[in-house]
């Protein structure tokens, strides 16, 4: 019932909202150009056909996001997490995506830091590239060590994973250059993928650890340098056609968990609480599970994405509406199913110190406190283990169940990890426009890689030093998603009278939900003496200061500028 209800919702949306958006606030034209066609270079300027741009959009900006949050966030209950991730993305983050891309193909494919310089000042643009920057350090760097957490704690996933590179080669080789009917070599592709996690099913790989190095530190490395190498390649090459994939990826497993959700039956329930307001060492509520849950509600990620590698993809205007709109939908529904699966599918068997447990008791040991479901490594298997349970209602062994979701999550974040170099590239570039050797792909994506794994090791050999990082994450995510939809607020109020009810009341909440929890991490960083955090934390919260008063002074020098117009 709960699936029905949220998936009638966003097909309403969609037809609705979206068409809304579309038609009357931004005004779509399909005979607008686009920078896929006016700034055309083989590379990075490559128009797409809609399916593909989907695919890759999609993929990209979900990635274990709307996986690892709503694994997090049901501590609260799975009704505050539900209603966040509908009502956030219906109204906030679609909104956010889809105003992102266009205001950025109208700009000749510019970033939202260069936007946000041109709407705002100067001054602003380059504290935004301090925030873009150090998000986009942290996602490189904690992403190349989730994918190596998967690796290590689902082996059978890293065969099928590996495999993916040059069948998705060989799709775009085969489409681009023979001309070759989409369709059918995408059927050819994904069928070849499938055989491949069959087979990882039943040959695991594993790493070993080495004397000097544990496994998880050369898996790091590893995926690193691959993605140096595949953010230069030329999109065409390689990340479109490995991002269509995974999209029909994540359809076929999405099918195949609802159709194991449906032949549960009524005998599955939500047996996890609905509301849950106090866990034992949880966060309050309010505002943490908008922080906790971004990716499915609303993520300043996003943002970077559709004004980093999407919109300088996207084949003709129209298109933004299912690109934009569209994808951030269904990455929400994504996020609903996560929740679904780590209630009631983790629910129907979970195996806590060789005892099988069922119902609330499965999962009151896995999330009985904050602490108890804490680390990516217990949120990861919550999803895999809740998701395997509804496949084996399909007859789907446990092997190759366990291969077939953790195949999905780590080439989700692999397009994550190799999207946000390429962005992070982009955004050097036009940063440090006047210094030649930015403006090189291949040595400034050097610089993103290395910065990268300074952060990853800075802890030790096991590539885990992008974790002491990690709490800024969420608020730092959250203040880009309320400065995008500044930029888009400040974009339309020329154009329409109700640019402060489209853009502008979700740009104050996002902003004031942000600063709320930055406010609280500061004092929670002091209270047990973190220097690290209370410090960096302590700069972010400057550097917002700094942001609102330009703000202010900008509205105020348009207020005195229409004042004396009046007079």
């Amino acid at each position: 019932m709960l699936l029905g209800i949220v998936m009638v919702g966003y097909w309403l949306a969609y037809h609705t909202v979206g068409r809304y958006l579309a038609q009357k606030i931004f005004k779509l034209d399909a005979n607008n150009p686009v920078p896929s066609r006016t700034h055309a270079d083989g590379c990075d300027y490559v128009a797409s056909e809609k399916p593909v741009m989907f695919g890759h959009h999609f993929t990209s900006i979900a990635g274990t996001g709307p996986i690892v949050g709503p694994a997090i966030g049901v501590i609260w209950g799975w009704l505050p997490a539900v209603l966040w991730v509908f009502f956030g993305a219906v109204f906030m983050g679609a909104v956010h995506d889809f105003a992102s891309l266009v205001i950025s193909v109208r700009h000749h494919g510019r970033s939202v830091s260069w936007l946000i310089g041109q709407y705002v000042g100067p001054r602003v643009r380059h504290v935004f590239f301090i925030l873009v920057f150090l998000a986009l350090l942290i996602v490189i760097a904690i992403f190349g060590m989730i994918i190596a957490l998967i690796f290590a704690q689902f082996p059978q996933s890293v065969l099928p994973v590996w495999f993916e590179i040059p069948i998705a080669i060989g799709l775009g080789y085969c489409t681009m250059k023979f001309r070759f009917k989409l369709g059918v070599m995408t059927a050819i592709a994904v069928g070849i993928m499938y055989a491949t996690v069959v087979l990882g099913a039943y040959i695991p790989i594993r790493l070993p650890d080495v004397s000097w190095m544990p496994a998880t530190g050369s898996w790091t490395l590893i995926l690193l340098a691959y993605a140096y190498v595949a953010s230069t390649l030329p999109v065409q090459t390689l990340m479109q056609p490995r991002d269509f994939m995974n999209a029909w990826q994540l359809y076929i497993a999405l099918g195949l968990i609802v159709l194991g959700i449906i032949a549960a039956g009524p005998g599955v329930s939500m047996t996890a609480p609905a509301v849950q307001l106090a866990p034992t060492g949880a966060p309050s509520l309010w505002p943490f599970l908008c922080i906790t849950i971004a990716c499915g509600a609303i993520s300043g990620f996003h943002c970077l994405v559709c004004s980093g590698t999407s919109s300088k993809q996207l084949a003709c205007e129209t298109d933004a509406k299912l690109v934009g709109y569209g994808s951030m939908l269904v990455e929400s529904a994504l996020a609903v199913i996560v929740i679904v699966a780590v209630t009631a599918g983790l629910s129907l068997a979970y195996t806590h110190n060789g005892s099988v447990l069922t119902g609330l008791n499965a999962w009151s040991v896995h999330y009985g406190s904050w602490a108890a479901s804490a680390g990516l490594a217990s949120k990861l298997s919550a999803v895999v283990v809740g998701c395997a349970n509804f496949l084996a209602y399909l007859g789907i062994s446990q092997p190759i169940a366990y291969a077939i979701i953790g195949v999905f999550i780590a080439s989700f974040a692999g397009t994550t990890l190799d999207t946000a170099t390429r962005i992070q590239r982009y955004i050097l570039s036009e940063w440090g426009a006047g210094i030649p050797a930015f403006q090189n792909r291949w040595i400034s994506t050097a610089v993103v890689i290395g910065s990268a794994a300074v952060v990853a090791f800075s802890s030790g050999v096991n590539g885990k030093g992008a974790l002491a990082l990690w709490p800024l994450f969420g608020a730092v995510n959250q203040v880009l998603a309320g400065l995008a939809l500044l930029v888009a607020t400040l974009y339309l109020r020329k154009k329409t009278r109700i640019a402060w009810l489209v853009t502008g009341i979700p740009c104050l909440a996002m902003m004031g939900i942000a600063l709320w929890a930055s406010i609280l991490n500061q004092a929670q960083f002091m209270q047990s003496f973190n220097i690290l955090l209370s410090g960096l934390n302590g700069v972010i919260l400057i550097l917002v200061l700094i942001i609102g008063v330009e703000l202010a002074g900008v509205f105020l020098q348009r207020k005195r500028g229409i004042m004396n117009a009046v007079q």
